[in-house]
């Protein structure tokens, strides 16, 4: 995201305003206002504060948080926000720049994956908020496909929620513990799911690189990805060394996700005889009953172990 898109952002904010445009969220039945990137964070938000807050999640469902550009309404929507929740590791940093020039530097800004206790971070960056390319030594950003990591995820935000509200942090504990306990069993079922498939079958490419902690926790090997940086189409010589690739490892399948078209997959895939599995949830959520994070995890893992099988 570049500076003139949050000059023209805030321009269209002022007018809003000054045309007596909707004003920022501040519900007056003692319920706290929290704003997160995604759809997903939204969801785990959600679980954990009940019926303390209101949730907005700037980034619409299925689409792509990489290259996701605010309008003047999330502007409106961050300034009356009691709490910001991003990800952060390079996914959707363009929060903090975008509350600061919108009025809310001093709100609360909670990023769920940087410095988290008991993670193993594993490299491979994303784009910066600019656009551009991040270090490709970066740590990759997609902790909550591993529902262990989720979890943290989870502590985490019930700590956060209590300090920001702390009249209700016996009910933020209270939830938490109860989603904590359910995603401790989706933890278990998604390792029984794939732990009857051999090793051998284990093998996957991915569309980007979202499947690095999923595959370490629940024993996948990921042999390629068909796009480093979303948004920038590989090269021929890129596609042909990872058709190659996915030959020689016998991969069965090639992940496609819902933000993005699978047109790429499907040509890599049948020139490599292997199949397409559209429609995986990742960065966003998607419809019933991908509509929360636990279904949209247990949806992807009935898709894939299907395809490996």
């Amino acid at each position: 995201m570049t500076s003139r898109h949050f000059v023209v952002l805030l321009l269209g904010t002022v007018l809003l305003a000054g045309c007596g445009g909707a004003p920022s969220p501040s519900p007056s039945d003692g319920r706290i206002t929290v704003v997160t990137t995604t759809t997903v964070l939204a969801d785990m938000v959600r679980n954990v504060a009940g019926v303390r807050a209101t949730v907005h999640a700037l980034v619409p469902a299925g689409t792509d948080v990489h290259t996701f550009d605010p309008a003047p309404s999330d502007a409106i929507k961050v300034s009356g926000a009691s709490l910001l929740v991003l990800n952060g590791l390079g996914l959707d940093d363009w929060l903090g720049e975008f509350a600061r020039q919108a009025g809310a530097a001093d709100t609360p800004l909670l990023e769920l994956a940087e410095d988290l206790p008991g993670v193993t971070y594993l490299e491979g960056g994303e784009q910066s908020a600019a656009g551009e390319v991040g270090d490709a030594h970066a740590d990759n950003p997609h902790l909550w496909l591993n529902v262990g990591y989720a979890r943290l995820y989870v502590a985490r935000l019930a700590e956060q929620l209590a300090a920001v509200d702390p009249s209700a942090a016996a009910d933020y504990q209270a939830n938490a513990a109860a989603f904590d306990a359910r995603l401790a069993e989706l933890d278990t079922w998604v390792r029984d799911q794939f732990a009857i498939l051999p090793a051998a079958q284990r093998r996957i490419v991915s569309f980007h690189d979202a499947f690095p902690y999923f595959a370490a926790a629940y024993g996948l090997e990921v042999v390629g990805v068909l796009v480093e940086v979303p948004g920038q189409e590989p090269s021929a010589a890129q596609v042909a060394a990872l058709v190659n690739a996915i030959r020689q490892a016998e991969v069965r399948v090639v992940l496609a996700e819902s933000q993005f078209s699978d047109a790429l997959a499907q040509t890599v895939a049948q020139e490599a005889s292997a199949q397409v599995i559209s429609q995986l949830y990742t960065d966003s959520l998607g419809d019933p009953p991908a509509d929360s994070y636990e279904g949209a995890m247990r949806w992807n893992v009935e898709q894939i172990v299907a395809g490996l099988r």
